[in-house]
């Protein structure tokens, strides 16, 4: 077993469920099926899973986004399911995540970009140490010097995935990656209220929320940032926001594209449905945007909707629908 991963605790499969995104029938079967996991049992015959199974149960779900399958993946040893994913992402090490600078005279700390001398691996270390001040000051040090742009794009987002991971390997606990998402929704709000408001009339005016059941809503600040900064007036309905509400709030607010936030946490076929039932019962003239690192919006594609693989993508799109006439978006 990877030492990243801990023993001791034991987990309800409620919490497992809570944990690891998979879910209790999902966790039945694998244990019928293939063997793993494979829990114990309490003092009231509940099943009871030991914590490195649960660590080992994040790597696999990580896996299972990026599109393995669980027939092959859960006969594997644990040793090879955390050596697949660490060469799934040989880019996405806290070393190399940041952006190099061209140009730039003399040598930073690795993972470390021009505009922010601040590594990645120095921020999961504020992390680590539970330095809220500090890891908030960096941050509102690196939104400074880097402009909102560029901080959301090439240090939240990346930072982001380095979070994930470590929290995926069990390097980081909930409430470590929960201090962090808060933090850095405390900057990104205040770097949100300092922005001009949008032009009269401008447009278009974009509705961001997430379905239920995908409580992940640091993505939405990202985007909000994105299109305040391209002049397009935002409209947050925070996250796990029902179907019917967001035609209904895209009715009342007059909204010209309704943009879903999805991580890997959303079961693909709950978003496949939700998404078909927001794109049938919004008028034709209203966009439907999903982004995020959902499996699914890498590997499908639905009618009338539009896949952001990245926050760049996002300026582009409002690009494209201030050129074309809105009946036409």
């Amino acid at each position: 077993m990877n030492d990243a991963f801990r023993s001791g605790r034991h987990l309800s499969i409620a919490a497992v469920e809570r944990e690891t995104g998979i879910g209790k029938d999902t966790l039945r079967v694998w244990e019928r099926r293939y063997g793993f996991p494979a829990p114990g049992r309490d003092a009231f015959g509940e099943r009871s899973y030991p914590q490195d199974q649960v660590d080992l149960l994040r790597v696999v779900k990580r896996l299972l986004d990026a599109g393995q399958r669980p027939g092959r993946l859960l006969r594997l040893p644990a040793a090879q399911i955390v050596a697949l994913a660490d060469a799934a992402a040989p880019s996405q090490s806290p070393s190399s995540l940041m952006p190099a600078s061209a140009g730039g005279r003399g040598t930073r700390e690795p993972g470390a970009s021009a505009s922010d001398p601040v590594s990645v691996t120095t921020y999961l270390e504020m992390i680590r140490r539970h330095d809220a001040a500090a890891l908030r000051q960096a941050l509102g040090s690196a939104l400074a010097r880097m402009g909102a742009e560029r901080f959301v794009c090439q240090l939240v987002a990346p930072l982001n995935v380095a979070v994930g991971e470590a929290w995926s390997r069990g390097r980081l606990e909930v409430f470590e990656e929960h201090s962090y998402t808060e933090e850095v929704q405390v900057v990104m709000r205040q770097a949100i209220a300092q922005m001009p408001a949008p032009a009269q009339g401008a447009g278009p005016r974009v509705l961001l929320s997430t379905f239920p059941g995908e409580s992940h809503g640091l993505g939405l600040l990202m985007v909000e940032i994105i299109c305040r900064l391209e002049g397009a007036p935002c409209v947050s309905l925070g996250v796990q926001t029902p179907v019917l509400d967001l035609v209904r709030a895209a009715q009342a607010h007059a909204a010209d594209v309704v943009a879903i936030s999805a991580s890997g946490i959303q079961p693909g076929q709950q978003l496949i449905d939700a998404l078909t039932e927001l794109r049938a019962r919004l008028p034709a003239a209203t966009a439907v945007w999903a982004g995020g690192n959902a499996a699914f919006l890498r590997r499908r594609t639905l009618p009338g909707v539009q896949v952001m693989p990245t926050l760049q993508h996002i300026a582009e799109a409002l690009g494209h629908w201030r050129e074309t006439p809105p009946d036409a978006n």
